[in-house]
């Protein structure tokens, strides 16, 4: 059976192809005086070039607008997929003209390839009418036959004509896309070279007070002091004593240069004794100390409160010569105990071993096994000397922790002693000082030379 639809149904294929065409222009802003525009961000007067962040916009923009073509173009091939599905709902025997087109020789009319009515006029039915009546009917049913097939076939162009404005205008939409896609990634390539060009050009500015400076920088270059020098060109101290010989009586944060090393702050505390670097300070539980290793190793914390200055530069500033570290503790009844320890401390190829070099001075004694070479220990690099568990991940922090039993400063802070006995383990403690499961209030550690105690 061929198609045949009806006046009526043609008309609606009409109107629906109208209304579609009316879409299309309407999303190329057609007819409608108000259509929205994208609009340049423009530098000031008296700018010479976009900003990044401008140029950034424009690229987002068309992306984003061709995009909302290529939705539109998807959503009217679906509308016009759905006129075919109607249509052909209306009358199984309607076939969509695209693919009849694509398997029809060039030249060939969209027509259908079904029988026309004349032929089914007169199928299997024999005429009973007068000659006359006869060929007149017959002329009447021609005629309907070719009214139909124009009106069927100007549709079918209609429509024909409509996916193919389509198709070319989506395949402009996908070419756009990728210029705009190829226009953002050079873009970016181009804002990563001025990222290092600064870099660079910040390495040339004067030195910053270091990694350990945040957003309290202005705060803290209150406190920095200038180092006494004569020469054009000052030498920076390579730790808080030297500072103190070169006549400095204050503590506060001060930039240092050990050998090897580029500048950073420390926090010297001087006394009678001489000049201190500090390398850490527990006193109010502000900074989080369960970090893996590389914050070990580079440092992390406040200088003017919570802080660990960070084995690396601790390494660079004791280096090969002979020195000593003062521990300081405090417990929550206000009562203090503090020890000297002569160390040295190796490299990273050693896991930043520490090891006594000599007798221990005051009253607590070591929370050490003696002539032990003690690595350090994080959660994500067990170096302990327990084969049974890691007791960075046991207790908590970073530390020389031995078999997990003798000390650990670096542990958790609890503003109040826990009743469970598993979680004051995790705390901080020196077990020859108030005991193994005491977690005690603050603590600091400093280095000094051992040449400080003989001068």
């Amino acid at each position: 059976m061929r198609c045949a639809p009806s006046t009526g149904a043609a008309l609606v294929l009409c109107a629906a192809t109208a209304g579609l065409l009316g879409a299309a222009a309407a999303s190329r802003g057609e007819g409608r005086p108000g259509a929205p525009e994208l609009r340049v961000p423009r530098a000031g007067p008296d700018a010479k070039y976009a900003s990044w962040d401008e140029v950034n916009v424009i690229a987002h923009g068309l992306l984003q607008l061709g995009h909302g073509l290529r939705e539109h173009v998807e959503r009217t091939r679906d509308q016009v997929s759905d006129i075919y599905s109607r249509l052909q709902a209306r009358d199984p025997a309607c076939e969509d003209p695209l693919r009849r087109a694509r398997h029809s020789p060039e030249g060939t009319p969209l027509e259908s390839p079904d029988e026309s009515p004349v032929d089914l006029a007169s199928k299997g039915t024999e005429s009973h009418l007068e000659p006359k009546e006869e060929a007149q009917q017959k002329t009447e049913l021609q005629q309907l036959e070719r009214n139909d097939g124009s009106i069927r076939g100007a549709a079918w162009r209609a429509v024909h004509s409509l996916q193919t404005q389509l198709l070319a205008q989506n395949n402009r939409i996908e070419e756009l896309s990728q210029k705009v896609a190829q226009q953002q990634q050079h873009l970016e390539k181009q804002n990563l070279k001025i990222q290092t060009l600064q870099s660079k050009l910040r390495g040339l500015a004067p030195l910053p007070l270091g990694p350990l400076v945040k957003k309290n920088t202005p705060k803290m270059a209150r406190h920095i002091r200038p180092v006494p020098n004569s020469s054009d060109k000052p030498k920076l101290p390579q730790d808080c004593h030297q500072l103190f010989l070169g006549g400095e009586r204050q503590s506060g944060l001060f930039q240092i240069q050990p050998q090897g090393s580029s500048p950073f702050l420390v926090n010297c505390k001087m006394t009678s004794e001489g000049g201190w670097t500090v390398i850490q300070r527990r006193l109010n539980g502000s900074v989080d100390f369960h970090q893996p290793w590389e914050a070990y190793k580079s440092g992390f914390g406040d200088p003017n409160g919570e802080f660990w200055l960070g084995l690396e530069k601790v390494h660079h500033i004791t280096g090969d010569r002979g020195s000593r570290l003062a521990v300081q503790l405090l417990d929550w009844e206000g009562n203090a105990q503090s020890v000297q320890i002569p160390f040295h401390l190796g490299g990273e190829d050693t896991a930043y071993s520490l090891k006594l070099t000599g007798p221990v001075a005051g009253e607590l004694g070591p929370a050490t096994e003696d002539g032990l070479s003690l690595p350090f220990s994080t959660w994500d690099r067990d170096h302990d000397l327990r084969t049974d568990m890691n007791c960075a991940k046991n207790l908590s922090g970073g530390w020389w922790f031995s078999t997990c039993g003798h000390s650990n400063l670096n542990g958790k802070y609890f503003h109040s002693l826990p009743r469970q006995r598993h979680q004051r383990k995790q705390g901080i403690f020196w077990k020859t000082w108030r005991g193994r499961y005491y977690p005690l209030q603050a603590t600091t550690m400093l280095i000094q030379p051992t040449e400080a105690a003989t001068s």
